[in-house]
């Protein structure tokens, strides 16, 4: 059997807890942005607005629409006792989700958790995975009563954030699902595409509802034992001749963000189509030939992580790896709520 290039404790760096970003930086445009050049292997410091200096006519961003949604939920049992609930996936039942329950012990099937005096659940399976399918009732409506009560499902390393919900959320997020955001999109304001879109670049639109998978460690030593977790994806028709037309132009594919990648680079795989639909489980890792994307707009990410593995495939394992070292020591603010790299 063929051995990988790289093992798992290839990707790991060291990262000092005090450069987790805890809050995200205001305006959203003046994050910190590195500028990593792959064919000259260089690398600049800038500010995320001075992006607009690196695209040019002839670029197309692609933007992952999708929309976090308020899955983290409060109740407690009929006996009075604290439940959470972390709402997964709605399947294809009116009004019912996959979710982690805690404490998931205490919580058998049958078992019903009031949130509000107008909103309570019934646990209705068990999954293998330790999972539970969950159905809501209400008097009114369900998805209206879960969006007065939920909370962000921030990231496990984001430790008090009280900011508002939408900070949270790209400028440009409107198809819900996700459970966590794709945070490179996070640093774009509104006056900032404007500008990008007044320079002659077009932006196009893909949606993959990221999942809490992506937050999940890599628990084996050789890559390629890892199990991706699956998510949704919509690729619209729109979308797909936009690309058709600048790849046929040799115009540059952006991707704004790993979610981006990982939509783009799974159709490549697929028969010719019009749109496209379904789940991935693509994984990304060196060495890999990309097909799609041409450069790339991304967060920080932690250390052993598939989204470093994904980043490393695009910008070369040495010169990525590297480039996150200095990160370090230029103080960089690290994860979700971070600064950005662009790597072209």
């Amino acid at each position: 059997m063929r051995k990988p290039l790289y093992e798992v404790k290839d990707f790991d760096y060291y990262l000092p807890d005090e450069y987790i970003a805890q809050k995200p930086v205001e305006p959203r445009d003046s994050s910190r942005l590195m500028v990593l050049n792959r064919k000259e292997k260089s690398i600049e410091h800038k500010i995320f607005r001075n992006i607009i200096d690196y695209l040019h006519p002839g670029d197309l961003l692609v933007v992952n629409n999708t929309k976090v949604i308020p899955a983290r939920l409060y109740g407690q049992k009929t006996t009075g006792a604290k439940v959470e609930v972390l709402l997964l996936e709605k399947t294809h039942e009116e009004n019912t989700w996959k979710a982690l329950v805690k404490p998931g012990s205490k919580l058998k099937t049958g078992a019903e958790i009031k949130f509000s005096d107008n909103l309570f659940a019934k646990i209705v399976q068990h999954n293998n995975d330790g999972s539970r399918i969950i159905k809501f009732f209400s008097n009114s409506d369900v998805w209206e009563e879960i969006e007065k009560i939920g909370n962000m499902p921030l990231p496990p390393y984001i430790k008090n954030y009280n900011g508002p919900k939408e900070r949270y959320q790209t400028t440009y997020a409107k198809v819900q699902g996700a459970v966590a955001a794709p945070t490179a999109g996070l640093h774009f304001t509104k006056a900032l595409i404007e500008n990008i879109k007044n320079k002659g670049i077009e932006f196009a639109e893909v949606t993959l509802h990221v999942g809490l998978g992506t937050f999940r460690p890599v628990k084996v030593d050789n890559i390629e034992e890892h199990e991706m977790h699956e998510e949704y994806y919509e690729v619209p028709e729109e979308t797909i001749k936009k690309i058709r037309e600048y790849k046929n132009n040799d115009g540059r594919i952006i991707s704004v963000g790993t979610t981006v990648v990982r939509t783009l680079e799974t159709i490549a795989n697929l028969p010719k189509q019009d749109a496209y639909m379904g789940t991935t489980d693509i994984f990304i890792y060196p060495p890999y030939e990309f097909k799609m994307i041409d450069a790339l707009i991304t967060n920080f990410h932690l250390p052993k992580s598939t989204l470093l593995m994904l980043v490393a495939a695009f910008g070369g394992y040495d010169f990525i790896m590297n480039a996150y070292k200095i990160a370090v020591q230029e103080k960089y603010r690290f994860f979700s709520f971070g600064d950005s790299m662009f790597i072209y």
